[in-house]
């Protein structure tokens, strides 16, 4: 399910005036499922509590330690309600570990046939009265789709995808490091962003003069093995046939330089300044080396749009696939539900049909083409597609955004850059409401179908107001 193993912690629910025997194969059943989705679990066992649930203060606060023991592993917890469950241990144990994660409420259905003193559940019931503490406790929480479900059937299985997303979503927005290197470009006002705002989402922003990265590439001998190897890397991963030498090894070394910083100061992303400091004063476009972090995991934005950085981040954690930044750029035609998404271009190689490096053609009129080779031109291919925008804004001291669902098409296009047509249900709506609001014309996008792990994510977990297009979300 996942291609990263994922860790959760596990609390079985268990209340004495019910049959405790369920709790005993709840436990069984929960653990099953999630080593059938490549899920490990942090559990008591059963020399530790009865069958290995919590129903005590004492059985909590056992648990609880043994969360903070793995803190470094967990990424979410699981409250198992084979039966009625002792809401006050749950929230008492998820209270004491302090683990701050995603957690995740599932409550097994009773069977009509076997509703007897000796097997009934009623975790019907119980899943309100959890649910009731946590909130009194102050503690958010998911719930699975279904007010009830089985752990092994494929509707939990669902549920488990879901929440692994969300909870590698919110983890990992714990103290990332975004790299912004160079300054915005003057004539983009629209990527102004505040680092108070992301900071105070434990969201850090480290910033390098572009002069520094110039000056470090100035050093570099074109003999480097390191600069060789990246050159050689660069010509294996986009066809760069005609493309000039001299221009790919400015590649290399602007991409060496990049990875030493990045990996010096710990950081996960990065946002470039592009127009039109880097064609004048190195003689190329960054672009391919951004495609190349992007298409790594390492999401790369251009024109500093740290904010551009931070959704393409948060699309690619919930996908674990390669996220791209574009422009909201033109109509296509009539069709109301129909755009250009566009850039010059540094999507990801996973975007494209095919792809050749090319030159930066809207610049090169003013900085001469020999100036602006490396870019990556191609069309987009078509597929299912999340698309994702969140700001700072300064004005109401919060940080907001918009997301939602559509899809790649393979509507004839003739242009250059990297483009692709989308078709989004209700366009115009969406138009309306980007325009309304005054967000900006970039926007992330992601092979996926991952809009309601990002938006329970940031909803409920990281407080930020978050508008989903054709979403069916309750709040």
């Amino acid at each position: 399910m996942t291609t990263k193993k994922i860790t959760m912690g596990v609390i079985v629910g268990n209340r004495g005036f019910f049959p405790d025997h369920l709790a005993k194969s709840g436990r069984e059943e929960m653990l099953r499922a999630l080593d059938g989705a490549g899920i490990g679990a942090v559990v008591l066992d059963e020399t530790q509590s009865k069958h290995g649930a919590v129903e005590t203060h004492e059985e909590a606060k056992r648990c609880a330690e043994l969360f903070r023991k793995h803190e470094g592993e967990i990424a979410g917890v699981i409250v198992t309600l084979p039966n009625f469950g002792d809401e006050r241990a749950i929230a008492d144990t998820l209270r004491y570990a302090r683990l701050g994660v995603p957690v995740l409420l599932q409550a097994t259905p009773d069977t009509p046939s076997s509703m007897g003193i000796t097997h009934r559940r009623d975790s019907f019931c119980g899943k309100m009265s959890a649910c009731n503490n946590l909130r009194q406790y102050g503690i958010p929480y998911s719930l699975t789709a279904s007010h009830t479900v089985r752990p092994d059937t494929a509707e939990f299985q669902k549920d488990l995808e879901w929440f692994a997303g969300v909870c590698r979503v919110v983890n990992g927005l714990r103290n990332l490091r975004i790299g912004a290197i160079g300054a915005r470009p003057a004539a983009f006002n629209t990527v102004r962003y505040s680092e108070k705002l992301l900071e105070a989402s434990g969201i850090t922003v480290e910033t390098l003069d572009l002069s520094e990265v110039l000056g470090r590439i100035g050093r570099m001998r074109d003999e480097d093995p390191q600069v060789v190897a990246r050159a050689a890397a660069i010509k294996k991963y986009v066809n760069s046939g005609g493309i000039p030498e001299p221009a790919i090894l400015k590649m290399a070394k602007l991409g060496v330089a990049i990875d030493h910083w990045m990996k010096a100061a710990d950081l996960q992303v990065s946002a470039v300044q592009c127009w039109t400091s880097m064609e004048e004063n190195l003689g190329v476009v960054p672009c391919t080396v951004m495609s190349m972090m992007s298409q790594e995991l390492h999401s790369s934005a251009c024109e500093v749009d740290i904010c551009g950085a931070l959704s393409m981040h948060m699309l690619r954690l919930a996908s674990e696939t390669p996220s791209a930044l574009l422009d909201w750029n033109n109509n296509y035609g009539d069709h109301p539900d129909k755009a250009v998404c566009f850039h010059c271009s540094n999507l990801p190689k996973h975007f494209f049909r095919e792809v050749k490096m090319e030159y930066q053609a809207i610049i090169a009129g003013t900085v001469g083409k020999e100036n602006t080779f490396g870019t990556c031109e191609g069309r987009v291919k078509a597929g299912a597609m999340t698309f994702a925008r969140f700001s700072t804004d300064d004005t109401s001291g919060t940080i907001r955004g918009y997301l939602g669902s559509g899809k790649f098409t393979d509507d004839p296009l003739q242009t250059f850059g990297g483009a692709g047509v989308v078709e989004i249900p209700k366009m115009q709506k969406l138009l309306r409401y980007i325009c309304s609001e005054g967000f900006e014309h970039h926007v992330a996008a992601n092979f996926s179908s991952v809009a309601g792990i990002i938006h329970e994510a940031a909803t409920r977990y990281l407080g930020w107001k978050t508008y989903w297009h054709g979403g069916d979300a309750v709040d």
